[in-house]
């Protein structure tokens, strides 16, 4: 029920500061290369171990493995020092949650100083990281991105999977110490369409939410990344070259009732959704309420020019 929602507290010592990266599975890391420089305004750059997209001055911020699949592999969560790092292990230790150690090769692909993984509930890879390595090489977008919006807000957010969403849920508060922002009820193709409900949660900064759980399954593991713009144009600028592109809209233009983001979704060749933003609340937790609203926009996003139609319609952007 909303009640016991809200009744969740958090109660764990984990401190992530914000999301550092994902993670994406890719038959052919190239159609990442030119989605990623053509279209979002990300750079591209081949690393050990596969693909980094830079959308700052770290050395990548979506990291694309040749895997045999096109799909989201996981999801990175910064921790800041090494005495914080522990802390958040000892916490896994007391949930009896089972971790494992980042290789060499996982640890230079991200570009951290260490790493362990874990999965949620609901089967999500989940990866607390160690600070990180850059050369700080200032970023510039090969479509002419004035900038992306990053920081200490993390790059974004992700909306994941969550079938078993309430023990999901619970094990991001009482485990990884996320806070719950507001909950909806979402009806992606219409009213009188299914329910589903979703779930907003927050980390260790003013981002409304760095994630954001959905009751169900989604076959390419998640339902969409978001990026945030410094400006309105940089949105519009990035829905025409969708359209020269011919990539599929998945969602119209709109602006969300919760995080207020005016912006646009768009396929990606992950099977998943690109969020194209601008304007996010950020968010003064001593001051924020929980709540439920029951409508996803103030205006436009009509998910059902991409999300819900025929499959074979939803071709990969290439």
């Amino acid at each position: 029920s909303v009640q016991s929602l809200l009744n969740v507290e958090r109660d764990s010592t984990m401190d992530i500061a914000g999301l550092a990266y994902s993670v994406i599975s890719a038959i052919k890391p190239s159609d990442w290369e030119k989605f990623g420089e053509k279209v979002a305004g990300f750079s591209a750059h081949y690393v050990d171990g596969g693909l980094a997209l830079r959308m700052d001055s770290r050395a990548g911020r979506l990291f694309i493995e040749q895997r045999g699949e096109d799909r989201y592999f996981a999801s990175g969560w910064e921790i800041r020092s090494e005495q914080e790092f522990a802390s958040a292990l000892e916490e896994l230790d007391s949930h009896k949650v089972a971790y494992i150690k980042a290789t060499p090769e996982e640890l230079a692909l991200r570009h951290v100083l260490d790493m362990v993984w874990f999965h949620d509930p609901s089967g999500n890879r989940h990866e607390l990281a160690l600070g990180f390595a850059t050369s700080f090489e200032r970023f510039t977008s090969p479509a002419g991105v004035s900038g992306f919006v990053t920081g200490d807000l993390g790059y974004g957010h992700m909306v994941l999977p969550a079938p078993q969403i309430t023990e999901t849920r619970n094990f991001m508060i009482d485990v990884m110490g996320f806070g719950l922002s507001d909950l909806l009820i979402h009806r992606p193709e219409g009213p009188g369409g299914p329910e589903q409900r979703i779930d907003f949660m927050h980390c260790g900064n003013g981002r409304h939410h760095s994630l954001a759980l959905l009751e169900g399954e989604v076959p390419s593991g998640c339902v969409h990344l978001m990026v945030e713009v410094e400006t309105m144009d940089e949105v519009g600028r990035a829905y025409d070259r969708m359209l020269a592109a011919n990539i599929p809209l998945m969602a119209t233009l709109g602006r969300h009732t919760n995080d207020e983001m005016t912006s646009f979704y768009m396929a990606t060749p992950g099977g998943f959704a690109l969020e194209f933003g601008f304007g996010g609340r950020v968010v003064d937790w001593d001051k924020h309420t929980v709540f439920e609203s029951t409508s996803v926009s103030l205006w436009g996003h009509d998910f059902s020019v991409g999300f819900a139609a025929p499959k074979e319609e939803l071709v990969n952007a290439a």
